[in-house]
């Protein structure tokens, strides 16, 4: 039986979700709690990896097993191994072709910026603070430039797979209001490596007058990366929902 797995996470203490040699990694530690209740080997795949220091609120998983089990009891099982900032929220089983990576549909990102000029010690590790003068009116017009399908080799760093196809829609870029700042809600068929980091760099850029908007279309054209700044920061940045 192949069963999908619903996990929620803060990434702030570990090397992001993929497997690391020398550091721990969420898929790890849930591979390694699978095997000690199901005692057996077997392989946890992911709907893709999220980096260091980057949360999930609906990252998904698949993983095979010949051992027959309730679903809540081993979603209780699985939680009261893991640590406290790694949760397993649903365990339902799937077709036998379902892939967590390949089966998907879209995925939806959240990207929340704080812009009181007071940082709050409460939010710090799941927000990027925005310090100086900031024009979230230019911000929120410059993320119309990306909605619809491009080309995101300038924001995606993929330099080592020069064959990768960088083509992606984005549904919607939504800039929604909250306390103390916006969260920006991207929809997409598909993500690049680091590509909402680096569009929101970009727009961060854009609403500190760093960067124009009319410049957006050069810099999509320019198929360089370097040409679209720095990317947001790590700990902004959640994986909201995959979408099958």
């Amino acid at each position: 039986m192949r069963y999908k797995l619903i996990i929620s996470y803060d990434g702030t203490n570990y090397s992001g979700w993929q497997v690391q040699k020398n550091a721990p990694s969420i898929q790890s530690l849930i591979q390694n709690a699978l095997q000690t209740v199901l005692r057996h080997p077997l392989n946890l795949t992911g709907s893709g990896r999220t980096d260091a220091g980057v949360h999930a609120k609906g990252q998904t998983a698949h993983f095979d097993t010949d051992i027959h089990f309730e679903p809540y009891r081993l979603r209780g099982s699985l939680n009261s191994l893991l640590p406290a900032d790694i949760r397993i929220v649903d365990i339902l089983p799937v077709a036998a072709d379902f892939h967590a990576r390949y089966s998907a549909s879209g995925k939806v990102y959240h990207y929340h910026l704080h812009l009181d000029p007071i940082s709050d010690p409460f939010t710090k590790l799941y927000c990027h603070q925005v310090f100086g003068s900031f024009d979230l009116e230019k911000l929120k017009k410059g993320a119309g430039y990306f909605i619809g399908t491009h080309d995101f080799i300038s924001f995606a760093n993929v330099k080592d797979e020069p064959q990768k196809d960088t083509t992606r829609t984005i549904k919607r870029l939504d800039i929604i209001e909250q306390k103390g700042g916006v969260r920006l809600e991207f929809e997409g068929n598909g993500f690049l490596y680091k590509m909402v980091r680096n569009i929101t760099g970009l727009l961060l850029d854009i609403g500190a007058g760093r960067v124009q908007i009319e410049e957006i279309p050069q810099i999509f054209e320019a198929r360089d990366r370097r040409k679209a700044g720095t990317a947001a920061p790590a700990q902004g940045l959640f994986l909201y929902e995959v979408k099958y």
